[in-house]
């Protein structure tokens, strides 16, 4: 199943255990690299965190946060009145001239003066990972209806690749033959009579620098497999770019060895699909 590397996806949820949001968003990476932000509270989260997500995730560059905000009732607030106090007697000590009031909630602004609550890790823990939970897998999702868009997209130009092959495997005799005679006919026009055996000499080297039966088995040979790896239910992004690196190859060669406008033009088709395909693979897990 073609999964794509890009995606984004989003969860969030209240109860009498807090609020929180989870955001996890993957784009293209060569292999797995997972960043997160978490609470300082919930930094023991970090490594069950980053577990579930390498279970689910084989490839790409992921992003994960969450904002996590415990619930706490207003006779639960705790204060830190020994910060508050030194606050405003610095705020006292300042020299100013004429200083306005102190505002009391100003003061309770201050980072640290209310202290939050530490979550219970193990049940507040279990939730937030229930929650993660189903954020990777509408994450999953994504990436596998795009990727379905992808590998549809993929399998149309193997299938036009395959018939640029089959074009080329049935004009080549014609082009070799074709030359044969042009070359033939540019002799007699010079009033020339070259030997017969000379002439099939020369047809006979010709037919053997326009040989591309082995390119075309190759090259027939890497579009079957894609079409393979295309069905295979585990990652196969890097299989696929390898393959789109060996075709490549295979048309650069046949583009080499053309001396017909029919073999240049079947050339350059095949790297255009080639190309269209390999952007397309650099996005597949």
């Amino acid at each position: 199943m073609v999964s794509s590397m890009t995606a984004f996806a989003s969860i969030e949820e209240s109860g009498e255990w807090g609020h929180a949001v989870w955001e996890i968003r993957t784009v293209n990476h060569r292999y797995l690299d997972i960043s997160m932000r978490l609470p300082e509270e919930l930094r023991a989260l970090e490594s069950g965190v980053r577990e579930r997500i390498a279970n689910c995730i084989k490839r790409g560059k992921v992003e994960c946060s969450l904002r996590y905000h415990a619930a706490a009732a207003l006779d639960d607030l705790a204060v830190n009145t020994r910060l508050a106090e030194k606050l405003l007697q610095a705020s006292t000590n300042l020299p100013l001239t004429d200083p306005a009031p102190i505002n009391p909630i100003n003061v309770l602004r201050w980072p640290g003066v209310i202290e939050k609550n530490t979550p219970d890790l193990e049940q507040t823990g279990a939730r937030l990972f229930k929650l993660l939970d189903q954020a990777l897998q509408d994450l999953l999702d994504n990436r596998r209806r795009e990727g379905e868009k992808t590998g549809r997209m993929v399998a149309e130009r193997c299938e036009l690749a395959l018939q640029q092959v089959g074009k080329l495997r049935t004009s080549v005799p014609e082009i070799i033959k074709s030359l044969g005679e042009r070359y033939l006919a540019r002799a007699r026009e010079l009033d020339l009579e070259p030997e017969r055996g000379r002439l099939e000499q020369e047809v006979a080297l010709l037919a053997q620098k326009l040989d591309v039966d082995e390119e075309l088995d190759r090259l027939e040979t890497h579009i079957l497999e894609v079409q393979r790896v295309l069905t295979d239910s585990n990652p196969i992004g890097r299989r696929l770019d390898f393959l789109m690196q060996e075709m490549n190859r295979e048309a650069n060669t046949l583009g080499s060895k053309s001396a017909h406008i029919d073999t240049s033009n079947a050339s350059i088709e095949l790297k255009v699909l080639i190309e269209q395909m390999r952007e397309q693979v650099q996005n597949i897990e």
